[in-house]
This record gives structure tokens, sequence and C-alpha cells, in this order.
């Protein structure tokens, strides 16, 4: 299994029966296809029951472009109302991608000026309004250091995350900083460690995921 659908797969475990689930583009729409749970995916364009992408039908589109598949109950709406859903606090969990994240939480996810991608989307929107941000990126990205000590691109929003899962490890944000929650089969603390510029809370017995 690539770093991807380990990082999805993982993401899926943190989902609960009921929840309304907001996935970002890349990785986190991977998750559908780990989960066995009642929960439904909302796309902030106005989708909600989403199981899947790679859809057929053409019309039926996520916020990132992707034909997406829906479930028996799936159902369009305005993305006012999908924006109202986000706003007003009906969003349990967003699943979302980064550049960088620091140890205070603090997350920055704008695309690089003058790339061929899309811009910032809902994301201010949604990691202000959802219950529970969990960034599922792969722990760097060509040979770059994404979790720091301090963000130093434009802020998307300040202490918003709350869990961090990569391809190595699981890290929750506390008070204190960040907790190496859990790491992977076959990855030593030094492998984290080694990716990593943020300083880390290392309890005395770190539960693995495989």
């Amino acid at each position: 299994m690539d770093s991807k659908n380990i990082i999805a797969k993982r993401v899926a475990r943190e989902l609960k029966d009921g929840d309304v689930i907001n996935l970002g583009i890349g990785i986190p729409n991977l998750v559908p296809r780990y989960t066995d749970k009642e929960v439904f995916f909302q796309s902030d364009n106005g989708v909600l029951g989403i199981d899947g992408i790679n859809g057929e039908d053409k019309y039926a589109c996520n916020a990132g472009g992707h034909q997406v598949e829906l479930t028996d109950y799936g159902c369009f709406f305005d993305s006012v109302m999908a924006f109202d859903m986000i706003g007003g606090g009906h969003i349990d969990v967003t699943v979302l991608g980064a550049l960088q994240v620091d140890e205070k939480g603090n997350l920055a996810n704008w695309m690089i000026p003058g790339k061929l991608v899309p811009g910032m989307g809902g994301a201010m929107d949604l990691v202000c309004g959802a219950k529970k941000v969990i960034v599922a990126m792969e722990h760097t990205s060509k040979g770059n250091i994404k979790i720091v000590k301090e963000c130093t691109l434009p802020l998307t929003a300040k202490k918003c995350v709350n869990l961090i899962i990569t391809e190595l490890c699981v890290l929750e944000v506390i008070k204190e900083g960040l907790l190496l929650k859990e790491i992977r089969e076959g990855v030593t603390i030094g492998d984290v460690k080694e990716k990593t510029l943020a300083d880390l809370i290392i309890p005395d017995v770190i539960p693995r995921f495989g």
C-alpha cells in the first residue's frame, strides 16, 4: 500500500457513525474507500452523500472537480447552503491537506502563487467551522519538511488543527505542543524526528498502526 492510502486508511479510523465530514482535495478523497461507518461526506460546492470519486456522471463533481459517486441518499444544493452547514457548526470533521503545520496547530495550506493549481477554496471557513480538523498529508514533500516549529508560509488559520496523520505517525495537537500519539509499524521514533522540525512530546508507550 502506498503512503497516500496508508494515510487515508488511518484517517478513516477517526470517523464515527453519524459524522458529517468534509473532504479536501488529494489524499482526503481516498478516505471513503476505507470506512465502514455510517457517515455523510459533504463537499462545499453543494453535495452531501458522496460515496467516492471516479463516478460516471460528469455533472456530479466535488469541490476539487472530481466526478463523484453518490449514495442512495446523495443530494445536491447550492454553495450558500453548503457554507451555511460549515459556518453553522454542522460539519463534524474536515480532512484536508497542508503545506505546513506547526507545533501550535497553525495551518498553512494556501497554494503556491504562480502554480497551475486551485485556490484556497473553502479551507478558511472549514477549519474555523468544523468541530474537528484533521490534516492528512505525506510527512515531507520533495525533501521539504512540512511539520515545523512555526509556519513560514501565509496562514490559513491559527490554532485550528487537532490531528496530523502522515504515513509515519499520528500527531495530536495539545496545549503543550505535538504529542506523538501513534507510529506506523516499521517506523522508528528516530525516523519521525529526522523528518520533523517541530519539537515532539514522546510518551513512554506509543501504539502502532498498520
